[in-house]
């Protein structure tokens, strides 16, 4: 087992980097809001869990402490009087300069469009013999839900408004809190929207299966879900799981700790991702050729695993068989500045600047119906 020490006072809320030094892989460009110890106990943690208290913890976490931190427009933009993009990024920009929140969703943007073509999607391919059910993952100020509602009281049938149910399941308690605000403004919605305040990837919570045809929306969720991290120290050495563990001689330092591959999510990954495939297909002359340029040239590795994502997806394909899914995410990462491949970028407002920490955000998005 390998062992590596950072500092926990220089951690944000998530690892972060600069200017990369031996063993000094996430040294943040700033200091941190507050102290990330308390987080890890007397064993160690994957990284996977590390990042989930981050983010999500009822007491420390930073959906859970913060109130704003996705961001409400007080009224939709008029892209109407907007003379094209370049307007646009100039508006959005004031936008930000002027708001306390650090990042605001596309379907909070583009309001009340976003959810409306969401909902015109929904109505024309839902089978509307039976009633229709949606569940919102991560239903953020609950603009998404409302718009889809207001659009389906206008434009579906009276009867498939009247005998909709539209699930959301919140993690964040301050979330949820201004989900049923945010739908409440409309009284006719009320009745049929509720939140469930759970963690979405927790199999215990979902109860029984549900066998009737239903909807599953995700807008930038599976981006905030925490990854795992494996390890190699060169080129050719196998693959390690990446744990936290507090340092014995230090209250105030985390130690990193590799460990031979035993998480079965964390192999599942592997193994789908084939990132082991291309070892194994090898000829044994490049094997050996590599074998020895690591040695001579080693270069570790780091990979990051999207653990989150997969034990997310499983869970609702197997309490949810009919489901059909609306997932919006981010195509790509720029100016990723933390090692490994697939690395995180996140971000926040800090001081009235934008740092790197906290939370995903990306120029294009991809949004994929199943």
């Amino acid at each position: 087992m390998l062992c590596r020490i950072f500092a926990a006072k220089e951690l944000p809320l998530l690892f972060q980097t600069t200017k990369v030094k031996p063993f000094d892989y996430w040294v943040p460009p700033f200091q941190a809001h507050f102290s990330t110890t308390h987080i890890v106990g007397d064993k160690p943690v994957l990284v996977r869990d590390f990042i989930h208290s981050q983010l999500y913890d009822p007491q420390h976490g930073y959906f859970s402490q913060r109130s704003g931190s996705v961001g409400v427009l007080e009224k939709s933009i008029k892209f109407n009087q907007l003379e094209g993009r370049k307007a646009y990024m100039k508006h959005l920009n004031k936008i930000y300069k002027d708001s306390s929140v650090s990042w605001f969703t596309p379907v909070e943007l583009f309001k009340p469009w976003y959810a409306h073509g969401i909902a015109g999607a929904i109505l024309r391919t839902a089978n509307l013999s039976v009633p229709l059910k949606i569940y919102e993952i991560g239903g953020g100020s609950g603009t998404c839900a409302k718009g889809i509602m207001d659009y389906l009281k206008l434009n579906a049938p009276a009867r498939v408004y009247n005998n909709m149910t539209y699930t959301s399941v919140e993690i964040s308690p301050s979330l949820a809190k201004i989900q049923r605000e945010t739908v409440g403004e409309v009284d006719s919605h009320s009745s049929k929207f509720k939140v469930e305040c759970r963690d979405a990837a927790d199999r215990s919570g979902w109860g029984e299966v549900e066998q009737q045809p239903c909807w599953v929306i995700m807008l930038e969720v599976l981006d905030n879900l925490p990854h795992d991290l494996i390890y190699s120290k060169d080129q050719n050495s196998p693959w390690m799981e990446v744990w936290v563990e507090k340092q014995h001689d230090s209250r105030e330092t985390l130690c990193e700790v590799y460990k031979p591959l035993q998480d079965t999510l964390i192999k599942q990954c592997i193994e789908i991702m084939d990132l082991d495939k291309s070892q194994a297909t090898r000829s044994s002359a490049i094997s050996k050729a590599k074998s020895v340029w690591s040695k001579i040239f080693p270069k570790p590795q780091r990979s990051w695993l999207p653990t989150g994502c997969l034990q997310l997806l499983e869970v609702l394909h197997s309490v949810l068989p009919k489901m059909s899914l609306i997932a919006s995410d981010f195509s790509y990462l720029p100016d990723v500045r933390i090692l490994g491949e697939r690395a995180p970028l996140v971000s926040t407002k800090f001081h009235h600047c934008y740092l790197s920490f906290c939370r995903k955000m990306a120029a294009a998005q991809t949004v994929a119906v199943i």
